[in-house]
């Protein structure tokens, strides 16, 4: 569906890469556009409020929440085949006594295996309330703890490799709190072109009004260290039927099109998981 409305505009004349307008930009926190092109759509005039330079202060503090200073960390393990049982069992058996003690200021926020995507994975989200000294300290006191020590050390015979991203959430997605099951979940990862992630912010400060009836919207996250310029968004469906109507669904809502055609020239690469919860995970 994106493809064609990509196409219907190419045939009207949109040939360079599409911008905001001077002196545009959505009212998340004023942020504005980093280049601008002039548009007749009334529709999308009606989104442009007024103009902060972006160059006043980092991306990371227009696009994130005020609200709080949690930190996100998203690890995603790629485990040997034949351990994925045994190592889903470990997990379920250490990760909670661990990280439920009082003491450690960090919380599971989700735990899954990719069902569709790369096979034999695993992918967990955690949340450091305080940022940076609050992950500091959670790191310092696991290295003291030998039952974690342990864990580290059996988990690494069962994986082929491993990766984590420190996240911060935009602003205007929903806060990742736990819900009953059975749900499924995909995490759509985008990877931006560098320089466009206060567009991407703009344009999706919009978007998300228009995926938030069936309360499929769980969080919406960027990335600060590892690979940068890199964008998740995590959503929730009964089952994958329900995911495809849900989506198809926003093509009948007025300005969703547009939307659509404005951000997909932002990215390089995406990606979609389809993820099933573990049992200790708070996302069911």
């Amino acid at each position: 569906m994106a493809a064609r409305v990509l196409l219907r505009r190419s045939l009207v004349g949109a040939s360079a890469v599409p911008r905001l307008p001077p002196g545009g930009g959505l009212a998340l926190r004023g942020l504005g556009s980093s280049a601008s092109r002039p548009r007749e759509d009334s529709w999308l005039k009606s989104l442009f409020v007024r103009k902060v330079d972006p160059r006043k202060d980092a991306h990371s503090n227009l696009l994130a929440k005020r609200e709080t200073s949690s930190l996100y960390k998203l690890q995603i393990h790629n485990v040997k085949p034949e351990c994925l049982d045994a190592y889903n069992k470990l997990c379920q058996e250490v990760l909670p006594k661990i990280h439920e003690e009082k003491h450690y200021p960090c919380a599971l926020v989700g735990t899954w295996n990719t069902w569709y995507g790369e096979q034999d994975q695993a992918v967990h989200l955690w949340r450091y309330e305080g940022g940076y000294p609050a992950l500091n300290e959670v790191m310092s006191k696991l290295r003291q703890n030998k039952e974690f020590t342990e864990f580290r050390k059996e988990r690494g015979n069962m994986l082929l490799s491993r990766k984590n991203q420190l996240l911060l959430e935009f602003s205007f997605w929903n806060e990742p709190v736990p819900r009953e099951g059975p749900n499924i979940y995909e995490l759509r990862s985008y990877q931006l072109r560098p320089g466009t992630m206060i567009e991407w912010g703009n344009y999706w400060a919009r978007a998300i009004r228009f995926r938030q009836d069936n309360n499929e919207a769980v969080g919406g996250f960027f990335s600060q260290i590892g690979q940068l310029y890199m964008v998740h968004h995590l959503w929730a469906y009964k089952d994958l039927q329900t995911r495809e109507d849900i989506r198809n669904a926003a093509w009948n809502k007025p300005g969703w099109d547009e939307l659509v055609y404005y951000t997909v020239p932002l990215i390089q690469e995406m990606e979609s998981r389809i993820m099933i919860p573990l049992k200790i995970s708070p996302l069911q």
